[in-house]
């Protein structure tokens, strides 16, 4: 039986029935879902009227699951092509698609897209569970780009590490590499005077900047400035598997 559309359309169905069909892949972005919305909301409904770290900057409090949240999405991004180079499965995925642009162009597609959906619904989530505890200002550019970069936060994410899955070939290399990074060198250095200047440049740390409502005088650059330059290791790493795609034998 032929499959009908175009060879674009049909390698994306492919990958989406991959997503539907393998528990390891549709699993992480629900848990995604739960951990950011719901860790925000308990953290509201615990903390809200004693800790002033989460009500002075309401970026903070609501985006305080997403530091759980993303490591979950971290875990898909990886996933989403890494577990194909472990079990030697990319070989098929060529042969069902030979050009590889355009498999990794799939790949990038539904990471994107739904990286995008854990994005929206998971910021949704955040801001009412944050609300329901915690009195705030929901009016203003400052919400405006915070909700915005909380929806673009997550997708970048997404695109970012399985772009750099796909630049090392291995899973097991791309969870070694990503999740320190992330959970604990960039917030770690971030902390060590001196260093911090250069750990701002970092793709997450750069990210979660543009979440926040209140200006860091320590930031060489603007909220919609961090937004960007996470975009761009994201861009960069996107190209680099691109490139990794075409040349891997």
């Amino acid at each position: 039986m032929t499959s009908s559309g175009s060879p674009a359309v049909n390698a994306l169905r492919a990958e989406w029935i991959k997503l539907t069909t393998l528990r390891s892949l549709w699993i992480t972005p629900l848990l995604a879902l739960v951990l950011t919305a719901g860790v925000t909301a308990a953290v509201g409904a615990a903390l809200g009227g004693k800790d002033h770290n989460i009500t002075d900057d309401p970026g903070v409090g609501v985006f305080y699951g997403l530091n759980f949240g993303q490591a979950a999405l971290t875990c898909f991004g990886i996933l989403l092509i890494g577990q194909e180079f472990n079990t030697r499965m990319i070989g098929t995925s060529l042969t069902a698609v030979p050009r590889r642009g355009r498999l990794y162009g799939a790949k990038l597609t539904l990471g994107a897209l739904v990286g995008l959906a854990v994005g929206a619904v998971g910021t949704a989530g955040a801001f009412a569970g944050y609300a329901a505890s915690v009195p705030a200002d929901w009016d203003g550019p400052a919400f405006v780009r915070t909700a915005v970069a909380g929806v673009l936060y997550q997708t970048l994410v997404v695109v970012l590490c399985l772009g750099t899955t796909a630049v090392l070939g291995n899973l097991t290399a791309a969870m070694g590499l990503l999740v320190p990074t992330l959970f604990l060198l960039s917030p770690l250095l971030g902390g060590v005077p001196g260093v911090r200047r250069m750990v701002q440049f970092l793709p997450d740390r750069a990210g979660q900047y543009a979440l926040r409502y209140v200006d860091d005088p320590q930031i060489a650059y603007g909220h919609w400035t961090g937004l960007l330059i996470m975009a761009l290791w994201t861009a960069l790493a996107a190209y680099g598997g691109l490139r990794a795609m075409r040349r891997a034998k």
